[in-house]
Order: C-alpha cells, then sequence, then structure tokens
C-alpha cells in the first residue's frame, strides 16, 4: 500500500510539472507573438511594395557641360529627386562623353536631352513628362544682312554649333559647311572671325554669351527654327525610378511649384553667367 501511495505521487508529481512546464511555455509564447506577427507582417508589407528594381539613395547623372539650358535642369532636376527623399550628383562633360557615358550605365542618365535623344540610345529610357524647353536659333552679325526663317536657308551658310548636342545637330544633318566648337562663347568668337556666318544655339544660351562677351554687333533671328521639349532620361537599369519621378514633375506642374523653381533657375543661372 505505501509503494502504491509512493507511485500515485510521483505520477502526480509528474503530470502537475508538465502542466506548469506547458504553461510557461504557452504564456511564454502569448507575450512574443504579437511583437514577431507584427514584425513578420511589416516584412512582408516591405516585401510586397517593393519595386522589382530597388531604389538606390542616391544617383550620378551627366549633362552638358557650358550650357545654360543644362545648368537651369541641373537645378531644377536636384530639387525633383530631393522631393523624392533621393540625392543626386551630376556631372558635366562635352556632349558626345556624357551621352556615351549615360547609355553605357556607366552614369545613372542625363539629366535633359531632346525626345530623338531617346530614339538613338536605346538604353536610356525618356521619363514621359517634359519639365523643360529649348530653341534653335540662328544668330548673325548684324551687319551680314542674313535672314534665316527656316531650316532650308541654312544650306546657304557656313555654321557652327556645340559638339555632340542633338538639337542643332539633327537640324544640320546633310549639310557639310559646318565647324563643331566646345562652348557658346568659341562659336561666338568664330562669327567674329569670319570663318562662319551663322551660330546655332539656345536662344537664352546665346544671349547670355552676348552679354558675357559684351557683344552688341550679332543679333537673334526674330523667331527660332525650332521650339523643342526638353526630357530626363534614366539608364535602363533604374527604370523603377521611372514612374516615380514622372509622377512627382506632373504633380510639380499641376500644383505651378514647376514653373516657380524654373523661373528661380533662370534667374540663379543668369546672374551666375553675366
Amino acid at each position: 500500500m505505501k509503494l502504491f501511495l509512493s507511485v500515485i505521487f510521483m505520477l502526480l508529481s509528474s503530470y502537475n510539472n508538465a502542466v506548469f512546464a506547458s504553461s510557461v511555455d504557452h504564456a511564454a509564447h502569448l507575450s512574443v507573438y504579437p511583437e514577431d506577427t507584427s514584425a513578420f507582417q511589416a516584412t512582408k508589407k516591405s516585401k510586397s511594395n517593393q519595386p522589382k528594381y530597388p531604389l538606390a539613395n542616391h544617383y550620378n547623372f551627366a549633362s552638358i557641360e557650358l550650357l545654360i539650358e543644362q545648368e537651369v535642369g541641373r537645378i531644377v532636376l536636384t530639387q525633383v529627386y530631393k522631393n523624392i527623399g533621393i540625392n543626386i550628383t551630376i556631372s558635366p562633360l562635352p556632349g558626345k562623353r556624357a551621352q556615351y557615358v549615360a547609355n553605357l550605365g556607366m552614369k545613372d542618365g542625363e539629366i535633359m536631352r531632346i525626345w530623338t535623344y531617346g530614339e538613338e540610345n536605346t538604353n536610356t529610357i525618356r521619363v514621359p513628362t517634359p519639365y523643360y524647353y529649348l530653341e534653335t536659333m540662328p544668330f548673325v552679325l548684324k551687319k551680314s544682312d542674313i535672314v534665316i526663317s527656316m531650316k532650308g536657308d541654312l544650306a546657304k551658310y557656313r555654321l557652327t554649333k556645340i559638339r555632340g548636342v542633338k538639337h542643332t545637330n539633327n537640324i544640320t544633318q546633310g549639310l557639310t559647311s559646318i565647324y563643331d566648337m566646345s562652348s557658346t562663347q568659341d562659336m561666338f568668337k568664330l562669327l567674329l572671325s569670319g570663318k562662319v556666318d551663322v551660330v546655332l544655339t539656345n536662344t537664352i544660351d546665346g544671349n547670355l554669351a552676348l552679354a558675357r562677351l559684351g557683344l552688341a554687333n550679332v543679333v537673334a533671328m526674330q523667331k527660332p527654327l525650332a521650339r523643342l521639349s526638353l526630357y530626363h532620361y534614366i539608364h535602363k537599369k533604374h527604370q523603377n525610378l521611372i514612374p516615380i519621378i514622372d509622377k512627382e514633375l506632373q504633380r510639380m506642374k499641376h500644383s505651378g511649384e514647376l514653373i516657380q523653381l524654373i523661373s528661380f533657375a533662370e534667374q540663379r543661372v543668369i546672374q551666375l553667367n553675366r
């Protein structure tokens, strides 16, 4: 009988210990379960919201050096990216070099180019919403009495343009009497030397160069040969950026923020380049 009671006592003790252990495990499990589930759900949610190609914290784009519209674009695009929490740096380069490094992915794209740039550089993708523009303007010596009102008139004259710039490349395609230069100021110096008859560049770029050089004997035509929208181009490896940047550009356009930013950028660039 004594032996029987001892066995019963041992069994009851084992049972109580098992129940206690089970209760402790269950309590411990309950105390951390909500936190673990929350972390899991947060992780799952963040993963589901991640783009196919993750965004970087920083991007480096190319621009064309020594052009006023590109300087305006540097200010504007930096702010566009800043609005969405991304920092960028912009490397001014000669036109052809900028195109080369952007198309190869050595840079993450170019800050602004015309529509046809995207057709020629298929490794880059155009952000659909343009954010600036340029004008293809002929400049001539006052005393020359040259009048250029259409593209066909250019064939009569010796021309100069900046190397690697698409809008002047396009409008002079097929012409042979062309001098490629590295800067707008160099083009006007060539005009003054008598070696060319017409300078082709963006209107604001040409006017600022004339002011900087103090030239009063050079004039622009009454109207440009073309007015072209400018687009941001991003290398295809960062294609997830495109809808995000496009959405921000559209928002800024609709709110009036973009035009205000452009006005500020133009004034700033003009002040710095007088």
